[in-house]
């Protein structure tokens, strides 16, 4: 059953919608502000700023959010991501944003933020692309983010501190090589994308890097802070049986995984 907000969206009475969603959401936003904050007046400006966020732009965000909305998945995941990146940017922007380095004013928008998330906060690469997923690159597949990561390092390791700024952060995983026909790793590339969205979050990164991406387990363990390769057979192996069945519809067999 679709929530009672989104209809009303759809039929173009976004204020309609956006009294449903608060009625829904309030609970869940204002959980996610008091992760960071107990002080009231802090917790209610947040709260302010989230909702000036999600109907800035003809309610964007808020649109986002209804399109990525699907019955068998939960969308309070995303939402609490997106209310977690501004209330963190609403700390930042009262308390005095520190000035990046020289190396990272220097750097293309998206890895200026990659340098601040995974270099200044400490984040790990998965935190950093779901961050930047919920908010500057909604659309930012994760082989791309790969791509901006490295060359956030390459940057950093040519600056005249490279050596003690790449001990901040974890080192990045190689990028596999890309298939050598085009048409074909497009069309795998389609098929696989509709299986993997119907995967719980981290299971589709396990099984987006180890199958598709062909990333050595111990390394997928490394990146996702899992304790061991173990940990990621298991993960893909469930993962695998819901991907297989969607493939199977398609017409891909199980050996072309």
């Amino acid at each position: 059953m679709v929530e009672s907000w989104i209809a009303p969206l759809e039929t173009g009475d976004p204020e309609r919608a956006w009294d449903y969603f608060v009625e829904r959401y309030r609970r869940l936003i204002f959980g996610a502000i008091r992760h960071f904050t107990g002080e009231p007046d802090d917790v209610m400006d947040v709260f302010a700023r989230v909702c000036e966020v999600l109907r800035e732009n003809d309610f964007a965000r808020l649109r986002r959010c209804a399109a990525r909305w699907e019955p068998e998945r939960q969308l309070s995941t995303f939402l609490y991501t997106v209310v977690h990146n501004i209330t963190i940017d609403w700390f930042r922007r009262r308390d005095g944003r520190p000035r990046l380095s020289t190396v990272a004013a220097a750097l293309p928008p998206l890895q200026q933020r990659i340098f601040e998330y995974v270099f200044v906060d400490g984040r790990s690469h998965v935190e950093a692309y779901e961050l930047l997923r919920s908010g500057d690159a909604p659309h930012l597949a994760f082989g791309e983010f790969l791509g901006e990561l490295n060359g956030t390092y390459r940057a950093v390791r040519r600056s005249p501190h490279g050596d003690i700024a790449g001990q901040l952060a974890v080192p990045p995983p190689s990028l596999p090589d890309a298939p050598s026909d085009p048409a074909v790793a497009a069309e795998q590339r389609v098929l696989l994308a509709r299986a993997l969205d119907g995967l719980p979050p981290e299971d589709r990164l396990a099984v987006q890097l180890y199958v598709v991406d062909e990333m050595p387990a111990e390394e997928v363990a490394h990146v996702l802070g899992y304790p061991n390769a173990k940990t990621v057979y298991n993960r893909v192996y469930r993962a695998l049986g819901a991907v297989r069945t969607h493939l199977a519809q398609s017409g891909i067999r199980g050996g072309d995984l």
